[in-house]
Order: C-alpha cells, then structure tokens, then sequence
C-alpha cells in the first residue's frame, strides 16, 4: 500500500457538510417548499435561503470571516434560523446565547466567545446594552420584522434595524466549504463551579448526530418537526430541527412552551417528530383529554433532559404514544444512547443503548477500567459526534478525556446485562429543573454573600411538574428571618430564574464534615424529612 494516500479524493472523507450549503440546495431544488412555520412568519426554503446570504453578505462586510464568532440573544424565531445560517456562510462560528441569563451570566458569555456581532430581540436589548462595553461585540442588529416581538422606539443609534440590514445587502453566492473538523457552533454550559464552559461542536459532530438519528430513529425526508423547547439547548437544536433543514423538511419554531397549543400543532399541523424534555410531556398529559386525541402522524418523541418518570412512560404508552428516552449532553451534540421503541415498555427508566457511530462506558473512578453489568461508575462516551474541547479552556478540555480519547461525562450510571444503560446519579450534583441545567455550587455562592444567611447548601428535590426542584437549606443570623421570595427577589439579581430556589428550608446549622465540605447526603435527608 505504499504511496497510497489514506484519503483518496473520492473517499468522502473531505465532503462539505456545512448546512447553509444544504439549504441552499433546497433552494435551489424546492424552493416553494415551507421549511418554517411560524406565527405570521412562515418562510419558503426560498426564503430563509435568500435571507441568510443577504445578512452573510452584510458579515462579510463587517469584516466577518472564517472562525469568528457571531451571537444571537432572543427566543425561538425564524431570525434564529437566519443568523445561524448566514454565519455558517462565511465560516462563523454560532453562538446561541441563553437567553434567561442573568447579566452577569451574558457578559461572562459574550466576552469569552469574543463574539463580534450579536443579533438581539427587543426584551433583551436592555440587557446587552449595559454589558456590552465589556464585550468585543461592534455591530448591533435589533430583529425588528417579528410581529411576536414589537420594537421600542427608544434604540440608541448603535443598534441598526434587521430589515434595514438586509434589505439593502446583495445577497452572496459564496458558502464557505466545511469539512467534518470545522467548528460550527459555541454553545456555553456551566462549569462544576458556575463558570460557563464554551462547549465547541464541529461541523461533523452535527453531522454525525444527525446520521445517527437517522440510523435509529423513525425521521423521514419531508418530515414536520416541532420546536418548542429552546433552541440555544443542542437537544432541541440537533435533534431534529437542523436535520429537518438539511432534509427538506418543516420546522414547526414555537417562541416557547404552551401544552394546549402543542396539542393544537400536533394535530392541525401533522407533526411526525418532536424533542421534548419531561416536563413539557407531563404539561401535555394534563390538558384535557391530550391523551386520548388521535395523533396518527406522531411517529417519534425523543424525551432527553432529565430522567422520564415511569408513570409518565406509561400514561402515555396507554394511548399508543411511545416516549423514547435518550441520553446525553451538549458535549455529545446531543445523544449518546438512545432506547428504541419497541423497548421502551420493557426497559422503563433506561437512558437505551448507545447510538450506531458512539460508544459508551460505564467505568471504576479508581482504575478507569469498564465495569461489570449492573456496577455503578461514571460514564464516558468516545465517538464522531463527542466535542473536541472547550473554548479557550485547555485545562478543562484535559481534565474531561482520557488518554484513551473517552470524554468523562460526570454522570454515574450503570449498564444491565442487556447493555442498557441507566443513569443513576451526578458526580457534579447537578440539578436538573425543567430541563435546565443548575449546578448547586454556583447557586450557593450567589445566596452566600445575602445579609443574614450564615451558611447554605443548595440541593435538588423530586418535583412532579419539573422533575427536580431547587432547594435551599440555610442557616440564619440570630434573629433574622427571611423568606422564599426575599431569597429569590436577592438571587434574581444575579442568577437565571429557573436557578433560583423554589423551596427554602431553615436549619440550625448546615451539616459539614470536619473539613468543612458539605455533607450533600445529609443535606437531602433534611430536605426529605421536611417533606414527610
């Protein structure tokens, strides 16, 4: 074999994967065809297609190219699709903020992204206004064309108008080619201590996911997908909205969550797919008579996030409704395992089996070795759709893969004799409250500095709407006496909403070891006992 290139030019391993490209083609091939449905904003692939050259051409005149960073701060919209896509067009990285972050939390994001322009809804200019002197960010464009979202009248001039941007730009026929190596997108979770970490996804990790669910999961060419849960989470990104675009398909953009209005798009709009965490499905099941409307179209729901109660499963399942439970994390972009339909009902409460281009482990902390069936350990996942590291993080990136290539997911689970893997608890601790992620730590070092709290441990509790709930355990100053919405009214200053505490619970003193840890399992029996 000697002289043989390993990649020869037909072997597929230089393709462009880039989605604007993708797009573009059904442009070009069916361009009448809606790709978004939206509240008085439908969008043909025409459309979106033209729309996204001309803000690429306006990039490109900001100076914008290959490996900058572009941000985008609003809700589910058709402009989200837009600015992604026009930043996939000149090589830009995407970078979809959370749009429920605190100020603090959006500066920490934009200025360690380093975005330079950022595309903005009205009901979070304000914010952005105030942080970003601290930001690289030099062009403002405010989505003004969304009735869903009314512009002020009050913009200072640094902000320039969406319409006005593109309308007045010739749109581009160049799309930067994108092999499976680029970086597509930036999208920031929280680090072990509050720190949001910039998780970098490629190109092929998107790719990849995509072939994937494809491999395994009943999603067809033409498919109506339904977008509800926020886009920013690589769950609902990738798991069918931007394979629904690549396929020629329609993505049904909600701006957010309402269960009866599902249940209306579910029918009327003959939704085939859907991401859904479990509390938007446990929301469903309790709107009148949801569970016994006809939904012949429904073919798959993929259920990610949080871990699905069995009684969810079931209640559903009783009306010919499969909820198909996947795991992962933005890391993995999004699944790593996923359980198939016809198990679901067998292997109530698995996170499934690993996904057709992924491996997964379960292995011992001490030796890293893999563990026998039914052994709890932490689990690690290798494959083509696992991140290649954090943003500008090399200590992080270290501290997360092996030296066998495994990413360390922080989660500890275990596999039955099956190979089915069940996810029993969180290294971190993490909270999972509506699909959000909360890590208590940072929720604790924002609590600690309010007056009168001596000490406090921050831990999740069972919730049935949620799935888990924030609860605060403090210890008090003599005298002092506050309550669950002082708490909450002091941590909204700094913290996202669905971080906040939902419950409070005061103690005499909150249970540390003799080196001054908090004793998490003493802290959640408190919590347990009070509910008793």
């Amino acid at each position: 074999m000697s002289g043989i290139h390993p990649f020869p030019p037909n072997s597929g391993h230089n393709v462009d994967v880039n989605l604007a490209a993708a797009v573009a083609r059904n442009a070009h091939y069916q361009g009448g065809v809606t790709v978004v449905s939206y509240p008085d904003g439908d969008l043909t692939f025409a459309q979106l297609d033209d729309k996204a050259a001309r803000l690429a051409a306006q990039f490109v005149d900001s100076g914008l190219g290959d490996g900058d960073r572009v941000a985008y701060v609003g809700l589910n919209s058709p402009a989200f699709l837009v600015t992604m896509l026009a930043a996939f067009r000149v090589g830009a990285l995407f970078v979809p903020v959370n749009f429920r972050l605190a100020e603090p939390e959006l500066e920490r994001v934009l200025t360690d992204s380093g975005a330079e322009v950022v595309v903005c809804e009205e009901g979070h200019r304000a914010v952005l206004e105030n942080v970003r002197a601290r930001t690289a960010l030099r062009r403002f464009l405010l989505v003004d064309d969304d009735p869903n979202v009314p512009v002020g009248a009050d913009a200072p001039e640094f902000w320039e108008l969406w319409t006005d941007v593109i309308a007045r730009a010739e749109p581009g026929n160049t799309i930067a080619v994108k092999g499976l190596d680029d970086p597509a997108f930036l999208i920031y979770t929280s680090g072990t201590i509050g720190l949001p970490k910039g998780v970098v996804l490629t190109h092929g990790n998107v790719w990849w996911n995509s072939v994937n669910v494809d491999t395994v999961l009943d999603s067809r060419r033409g498919d109506v997908t339904y977008a509800g849960a926020p886009l920013f989470h690589i769950g609902a990104l990738n798991s069918f909205t931007l394979r629904t675009l690549a396929r020629g398909g329609t993505v049904v953009i909600r701006r957010g969550f309402d269960p009866e209005c599902l249940l209306d798009d579910l029918v009327t709009l003959r939704v085939n797919t859907m991401f859904a965490v479990p509390a938007m499905l446990a929301a469903l099941a309790r709107v009148s008579g949801a569970l016994d409307t006809p939904l012949p179209d429904l073919r798959t729901i993929v259920v990610a996030g949080a871990p699905v109660p069995a009684t969810l499963i079931e209640a559903f399942a009783a009306h010919g409704i499969t909820l198909q439970q996947a795991w992962g994390l933005t890391e993995t972009a999004p699944f790593a395992t996923h359980l198939p339909a016809e198990r679901t009902r067998d292997k109530v409460g698995s996170a499934g089996i690993p996904m057709p281009h992924t491996q997964v482990r379960v292995v011992g902390s001490d030796d890293n070795k893999p563990l026998k069936p039914g052994e709890p350990g932490e689990i690690v996942v290798r494959g083509p759709n696992v991140t290649p590291g954090y943003w500008r993080n090399p200590e992080a990136t270290a501290a997360a893969f092996d030296d066998a290539g495994w990413f360390h997911s922080g989660d500890i689970g275990y596999l039955d004799e099956d190979g089915c893997l069940y996810v029993v608890d969180r290294l971190k601790d993490m909270i999972i409250s509506g699909g959000e992620n909360v890590y208590p730590a940072e929720v604790e070092r924002a609590l600690s500095a309010m007056p009168g709290i001596t000490d406090i441990a921050v831990v999740g509790a069972a919730d049935e709407q949620w799935g888990e709930t924030v609860v605060a355990v403090v210890a008090l100053a003599e005298g002092v006496a506050i309550t669950l919405e002082d708490v909450r009214e002091y941590g909204s200053a700094v913290l996202a909403r669905y971080k906040l505490p939902r419950r409070l619970q005061v103690v005499p003193a909150v249970p540390r070891n003799a080196s001054g840890k908090i004793l998490k399992a003493e802290v959640r029996r408190l919590v347990s006992d009070d509910e008793d």
